[in-house]
């Protein structure tokens, strides 16, 4: 995912399921640890970082994300075609009612028969404040979580009664209810389906970047790279020592887990 203005050129995003939440936070926020229990087969680990770059008022953004599965034109955007080209390569592009931002995003279906990866963005108004919500749903096992994700979670995010007041908690809350509730939806399907969720919110002129899982998000601003988010895999000696301290077992397969 790549949001872009003069002041931050990129963010990329991505995200997976959640046990522990980890709030990260860049520049005046300070940093905090919560502990939560979850079971859900998507999200393990939450990173919400916020960044306050002083956006201009014409703010363009481009997100470029890794997945998507619909076909429909997000929320307040004018969303062009989506095409599939020659090797499961998908791309499109979609700009704001006033103009002042526009995305655009492709995936890559690979050797898959199909795509199990979904994208989902968000643009409106809330109490008179612009808020553009961007995720990208990298789905395993098929894409019943990943739909689910692009479903639900941004939508149970605006629904949320801190949305606005405690964006950086409410996003957190956000994803372990969306994550219970999958599980909840799931629990006589016997299925194997998984996602990663990493999404961007611009709350009128602060940006939160929530991470899950392995994928990484990264800030670039004139050209320098700066991560917001840290790898989520069982081969970090505390996610190992998480996930036996809870009765799981992390399995070595050739060089990965």
């Amino acid at each position: 995912m790549v949001v872009c203005n003069s002041c931050i050129r990129s963010v990329i995003a991505q995200t997976v399921v959640f046990s522990r939440t980890r709030l990260l936070s860049s520049g005046n926020v300070g940093r905090k640890t919560y502990s939560s229990r979850s079971t859900f087969g998507l999200l393990r680990r939450n990173n919400i970082n916020k960044w306050n770059p002083s956006f201009p008022v014409r703010t363009i953004m481009m997100v470029d994300t890794g997945s998507t599965a619909a076909k429909a034109a997000p929320a307040g955007c004018g969303l062009q075609p989506e095409k599939e080209e020659a090797g499961g390569y998908l791309g499109g592009a979609c700009k704001s009612e006033d103009g002042k931002l526009s995305c655009g995003y492709s995936s890559f279906r690979g050797k898959r028969a199909t795509m199990e990866d979904c994208y989902d963005i968000k643009i409106s108004k809330i109490d008179e404040k612009p808020v553009c919500m961007f995720g990208i749903f990298d789905g395993h096992g098929g894409s019943r979580a990943s739909e689910y994700l692009k479903q639900q979670l941004f939508e149970n995010l605006m629904k949320h009664p801190k949305f606005m007041s405690d964006t950086k908690s409410a996003i957190s809350e956000t994803y372990q209810q969306t994550d219970a509730d999958f599980l909840d939806s799931e629990k006589e399907t016997y299925r194997d389906d998984g996602s990663t969720a990493s999404t961007a919110v611009l709350v009128g002129d602060h940006l939160y970047v929530a991470n899950v899982g392995d994928s990484r998000t990264v800030v670039s601003k004139a050209g320098k790279a700066i991560a917001l988010s840290e790898d989520h895999k069982p081969n970090r000696s505390d996610e190992r020592k998480r996930i036996e301290n809870a009765g799981g077992v992390v399995m070595w397969a050739g060089n990965s887990t």
